[in-house]
């Protein structure tokens, strides 16, 4: 006591000192915080002991002085606010015992000797065009020797439809021809084509080529069985067929119904076609490749290509739709009627 004073020390506790102290004081031990709070033991211990350069970004060590000080029942705020003022602090103390130190860091500027001059950039570009040129060659090079990618994506090989038409579709290269069944068919920007293929009852093979601007070719052959059965026309025969009072058969419908029999040359040819006002077949028809029609009392033909349409009406041969080269639409073939 001096002069009737008491003299008291009054001191401040660190960041690290007031969280060990209310730990100690709730007797928790770090391991118990630890899988509390899933904040790392040495983490703990390093804000404990006031070693913040050993923890990891100051973001992080905001998020455990938030978990801490909820787990210990403080106020995260003053532990955050406690936290930067000291590691400000810290930082400060170090530049003052280092004041070379931020000079130290500041590396010497390299200048370059190369200096770009008109010869140098045409001399670049130059480079640049050989190198484009024996590019270009190298590819040119390797499409003489490679045949067409072709790739069929339906249908596939030994496949069964229960249809006369079958959709054929597939990939080549962009610049490649394609063939189907040697008739030259679409192939748009990507490579890619794809046509409706009439095929008739039974086994149906479908031969596919692709061949590039060198002539090299790819193909392939699709096998196709058809199910397909004309349930128009067997019920058309089994009404024409009557039974009189004698016992015989005798004709009812057949001379009044209409059965066309189609066929294209050469193809590949368009046709569409309607009976009795019902759209029966809309597709490519191949070279070759015959369809069957029938109807009650009218059949409507439409073609890409008159003149490459052969008709055969009721068993009679009725020559083509048509002498103009390219499209006619609406021919009506009616029960009774010639080719209108």
């Amino acid at each position: 006591m001096t002069n009737g004073f008491t003299k008291r020390k009054v001191g401040t506790l660190t960041l690290g000192e007031k969280l060990r102290k209310l730990r100690s004081d709730k007797r928790i031990a770090l391991n118990e915080v630890s899988r509390v709070t899933k904040i790392r033991v040495e983490y703990l211990q390093h804000l404990e002991e006031g070693r913040y350069d050993e923890l990891p970004a100051d973001v992080y060590v905001r998020g455990f002085l938030k978990s801490y000080g909820d787990f210990l029942g403080v106020d995260e705020r003053s532990l955050v606010k406690l936290f930067e003022k000291e590691k400000g602090i810290k930082k400060n103390l170090e530049k003052s015992k280092n004041p070379d130190q931020k000079k130290s860091k500041i590396k010497p500027l390299n200048i370059s000797t190369f200096v770009f001059t008109p010869k140098k950039i045409v001399l670049f570009f130059v480079g640049i065009l050989v190198l484009g040129v024996f590019f270009y060659l190298y590819r040119e090079a390797g499409s003489l020797t490679d045949t067409p990618r072709l790739i069929i994506l339906n249908p596939g090989s030994n496949s069964q439809v229960d249809s006369k038409t079958v959709l054929l579709e597939g990939k080549t290269d962009k610049d490649a021809r394609v063939f189907i069944n040697d008739q030259l068919v679409l192939v748009d920007d990507d490579g890619k084509f794809r046509e409706d293929i009439s095929v008739q009852s039974g086994i149906n093979v479908i031969h596919v080529r692709a061949v590039n601007k060198f002539q090299k070719e790819a193909a392939e052959n699709i096998t196709v069985q058809s199910k397909y059965v004309d349930e128009s026309a067997d019920s058309q025969k089994e009404e024409g067929i009557a039974n009189d009072s004698s016992g015989q058969d005798v004709l009812q419908a057949d001379d009044m119904a209409v059965q066309i029999e189609l066929r294209v040359d050469p193809g590949p040819v368009w046709i569409s076609a309607e009976a009795d006002g019902n759209l029966i077949f809309s597709g490519t028809v191949l070279a070759g490749a015959v369809q069957k029609f029938s109807a009650h009392d009218k059949i409507t033909i439409s073609s890409g290509q008159a003149n490459a349409t052969y008709i055969k009406l009721n068993g009679e041969e009725k020559g083509t739709l048509g002498k103009e080269i390219g499209a006619i639409k609406g021919v009506v073939f009616a029960k009774g009627d010639k080719k209108q």
